[in-house]
């Protein structure tokens, strides 16, 4: 696509009301979005395009310089990638009605990559975030791209475990591109535009809106061969990534949890209804004929356990991937709290656990 086609193109999609619906519209009517732009009211009243967006698009290109839009987001570092282009992300075009473009901070070579979708609960359980965070690690140290959207709980436990893995993390927004969301998110957001890429199909200002959360789902979905539901209530917005993934033929996966346990309600639903259970990396490996050749995180942690001392192995053979509490540790491995303290701050330095809120710890 050329300049100018491209600039009026992120013209239009700036227009309120302009959707990916809208722009798919105007090039199966006009032929290209230079046409629509240059059209007389007379032409446009021809197309099927509604009264209201022809009066915006009449108004608003007496005054505006497409060209100028499209260098300010330039400089703002923003690109843009529309489906017209060679690098636009095969499964993601493969699905019904694609988005027309998105925008992207990053490396888009990494869409093409093996992606694979890890979703939940934004009110994530301890549980939950410490599966989306190992899950999210150990997928990125088998080479796939993980990909979420960002959100509190799941979301961000899942690209944190992917940039600890040094892998590939890519996360879609139900915002702009400049409108940091949520804004304590703002340091994992510039990690991934390092180390992966972040991506959008509204425009660059635009702030979140419930409405558009269900369209970054159908993307996540859209740009994955599977995805992974870690955590979600009977209602929830991972389910319905899932149910997008179904219809777009995707896999679907799901972490069981306690039956007790609200958070878990809508997992345990999706494996009564078929999705694939999941209580370790190889259920995911497996269903893609993989295996574990290149797992880092395995030798890793095995050349850790190589130099645990007794007193290390006795703690790590008390904790498991739910937290245990301080007081529980003395009384499972009859040291001093003295000692126990300071074998812990030792393991959580080796990266073996981790010290949580509460005195608390856990096995990574």
């Amino acid at each position: 696509m050329n300049k100018i086609e491209l600039a009026i193109l992120y013209f239009f999609h700036t227009l309120n009301g302009v959707g990916n619906r809208t722009l798919w519209k105007i090039k199966n009517d006009f032929g290209s979005f230079q046409s629509c732009f240059e059209a007389d009211s007379r032409s446009l009243n021809r197309s099927s395009l509604p009264l209201q967006i022809q009066s915006a698009i009449i108004e608003s290109r007496r005054d505006v310089n497409p060209l100028a839009l499209l260098d300010k987001v330039a400089a703002d570092g923003i690109k843009i990638c529309c489906v017209e282009d060679d690098d636009y992300p095969e499964l993601l075009n493969s699905i019904f009605d694609p988005p027309y473009l998105f925008y992207y901070r990053g490396d888009l070579g990494v869409l093409n990559q093996f992606c694979f979708g890890v979703v939940g609960s934004r009110a994530a359980t301890n549980y939950g975030k410490v599966q989306a965070r190992r899950f999210g690690n150990e997928l990125a140290r088998q080479g796939m791209v993980v990909v979420s959207g960002m959100a509190r709980g799941i979301d961000t436990e899942a690209h944190q475990g992917a940039l600890e893995a040094s892998g590939k993390t890519a996360a879609v927004l139900g915002s702009g591109l400049n409108i940091v969301y949520p804004p304590e998110n703002k340091q994992i957001y510039n990690s991934i535009c390092q180390n992966g890429i972040v991506l959008s199909e509204f425009p660059p200002d635009m702030h979140p809106e419930p409405g558009n959360f269900p369209v970054r789902n159908r993307t996540i979905s859209g740009l994955c061969h599977g995805v992974l539901v870690v955590e979600a209530k009977q209602r929830s917005g991972a389910l319905i990534t899932a149910d997008f993934a179904l219809e777009q033929g995707r896999d679907v996966f799901a972490i069981p949890g306690p039956i007790n346990s609200k958070n878990s309600e809508g997992t345990n639903a999706l494996i009564k209804q078929g999705a694939c259970l999941v209580s370790s990396i190889e259920d995911i490996l497996n269903e893609y004929s993989l295996n574990r050749g290149n797992d880092l995180l395995g030798t890793h942690q095995g050349e850790l356990l190589f130099d645990l001392d007794n007193e290390e192995l006795s703690i790590l053979e008390s904790l498991g991937h739910e937290a245990v509490h301080f007081d529980a540790l003395i009384g499972i491995t009859q040291m001093s709290n003295g000692m126990l303290s300071t074998i812990l701050l030792k393991m959580e330095l080796k990266g073996i656990i981790r010290a949580m809120p509460g005195n608390y710890y856990l096995k990574i």
